[in-house]
């Protein structure tokens, strides 16, 4: 009980800094410097987006290392080592950097010897990892796993619902513009609410260009027109 309870209050802690940021972006760079505070023997962590044809963002991190380890593998770090295992397994155990082919040197020369490698929520086709360094080997004990799975569900949970959040917000800007742009079009030619959407839906696949930017551009064009200069 006397490690339980104040790990409780640190995860209590870290859902609600979670929950009071705004944007996944902060969200995750919030969820980062929590990591490496919350886990055993972290020192550096970095949240990406992994997609299955190999294409692979870093959106978070905890230290310029990260961030300069990522552009120089061209991949991210992790990419060579544990992040393939998580397609099936939610964690992956780096023991020792220096054994480790491929990037192992590059991360070793940057004072990083061993990793932990956090799925948080996906599908079939992408995932975002929580990967935790530390710069002694073999760091990552079963302790550590197990506040990390903890804290890493709190993380998924946390960037799925900010993520949410924003894709609605978009749709509802979505949603407004083509309504604007569909009583322009009524308006100006003397059509229906079905003909005009028509005509943005066949403006759009003629052109290749996403219905909400057809939209866009006629909604500023008669934002200029009315307010010019």
């Amino acid at each position: 009980m006397g490690t339980s309870v104040p790990l409780a209050e640190s995860l209590a802690a870290a859902a609600t800094a979670l929950y009071e940021t705004e944007g996944y972006a902060e969200t995750a760079r919030v969820g980062a410097l929590l990591a490496r505070d919350i886990v055993p023997d972290a020192d550096h962590a970095g949240i990406s987006l992994v997609e299955r044809v190999g294409d692979v963002r870093t959106v978070a991190w905890t230290d310029e290392v990260i961030r300069t380890l990522d552009a120089a593998t061209g991949c991210g770090a992790g990419c060579a080592m544990g992040w393939p295992g998580l397609w099936d397994s939610p964690v992956v155990r780096m023991e020792d950097i220096a054994a480790c082919d491929g990037h192992g040197p590059v991360l070793t020369e940057n004072g990083l010897r061993s990793a932990l490698f956090l799925r948080l929520r996906g599908h079939q086709r992408r995932f975002s990892v929580l990967t935790l360094y530390s710069r002694k080997p073999s760091a990552f004990d079963d302790e550590s796993v197990r506040v990390g799975r903890l804290f890493s569900a709190h993380l998924g949970i946390a960037l799925d619902s900010v993520e949410v959040r924003e894709q609605l917000a978009e749709a509802m800007h979505t949603r407004d513009v083509i309504g604007q742009a569909t009583g322009i079009l009524m308006g100006s030619m003397n059509i229906d609410a079905s003909q005009a959407f028509d005509r943005l839906v066949r403006a759009s696949q003629k052109g290749n260009v996403k219905l909400r930017d057809i939209a866009s551009r006629i909604v500023e064009v008669r934002s200029t027109e009315q307010h010019p200069g």
